[in-house]
C-alpha cells in the first residue's frame, strides 16, 4: 500500500462507503458494486500509482481521507449509472458530501474529476456482474428451490455479513472468488439465521456442490 496511508483509513472509508449508501437509499447491486469497484479494484491499485501507471493528480498526491471519501462516492455514482434510472445526481453526493466530509468542499467539477480519475486507475473496466452480490441471490434463489429451510435465511443477514467482511478488509483475505465469497456468506447466514431444531438441509455440502 502507498506509503503514509494509516492502516485503519481502508476501514473508516469504508464504513463511509456503506454509511453514505444509506443515506442515499440506494439498491443492494448500486452499493455491493460500488464496494467492488472502490474496496476490491481502487484502493488496492492505489499502490501501482508510485509505479507510474497513474497521472499526477491533486487527489491522490498526496492522498488523503476527505479524497478517498470522495471517490467512495464517485464509486456509487459510477454504479448508479450502471444499474439505477435515472442514476444518482451530483447534487445529492455534493450536499452529503457537504455534510459528512469535513476537511474538504467539493464542487460539482471535483466530482466529475474523481470520476474521471477513478475510471483511470481502473482503466475504465466497470464491469459489476461478477460481484459477490449477485452469486448470493442466485444460490438464496436456488436453496429456496431444494429446500424449504431456504425460505429462513435471511438476505438481510447476508448483507450485514458482507458489510463487516468489507469493513474488516476480510474479502480479499479469506476469499479469492466473488463466487466463493457468496458461499460463505451463504453458509454463515444459515447458521445465525435458521433455527438449529430445522437444520434438516445439508447446507455444506450443497454449497460445495453448486
Amino acid at each position: 500500500m502507498k506509503k503514509g496511508l494509516c492502516p485503519c483509513l481502508r476501514s473508516r472509508v469504508i464504513e463511509f462507503l456503506i454509511q453514505s449508501a444509506q443515506l442515499l437509499e440506494v439498491s443492494p447491486i448500486v452499493k455491493y458494486a460500488a464496494l467492488s469497484l472502490f474496496a476490491d479494484r481502487f484502493y488496492p491499485d492505489l499502490s501501482s500509482l508510485e509505479d507510474g501507471r497513474g497521472k499526477e493528480n491533486w487527489l491522490l498526491h498526496p492522498i488523503r481521507e476527505s479524497n478517498l471519501q470522495l471517490f467512495a462516492l464517485a464509486s456509487l455514482w459510477v454504479s448508479s449509472k450502471i444499474h439505477d434510472t435515472p442514476p444518482l445526481s451530483v447534487k445529492n453526493l455534493k450536499s452529503l458530501g457537504k455534510t459528512y466530509i469535513k476537511e474538504q468542499h467539493y464542487t460539482n467539477g471535483d466530482f466529475l474529476e474523481a470520476e474521471l480519475v477513478l475510471m483511470q486507475v481502473l482503466e475504465f473496466g466497470i464491469g459489476t456482474s461478477d460481484i459477490a452480490l449477485v452469486y448470493v441471490e442466485e444460490l438464496l434463489v436456488q436453496l429456496k428451490v431444494v429446500a424449504r429451510v431456504g425460505e429462513l435465511v435471511k438476505f438481510e443477514a447476508c448483507m450485514d455479513i458482507m458489510d463487516l467482511l468489507y469493513e474488516n478488509e476480510e474479502t480479499s483475505v479469506l476469499c479469492n472468488s466473488p463466487r466463493t465469497l457468496a458461499t460463505s456468506i451463504l453458509v454463515v447466514a444459515y447458521v445465525i439465521t435458521v433455527p438449529p431444531q430445522t437444520w434438516e438441509f445439508p447446507v455444506l455440502p450443497w454449497v460445495g456442490r453448486t
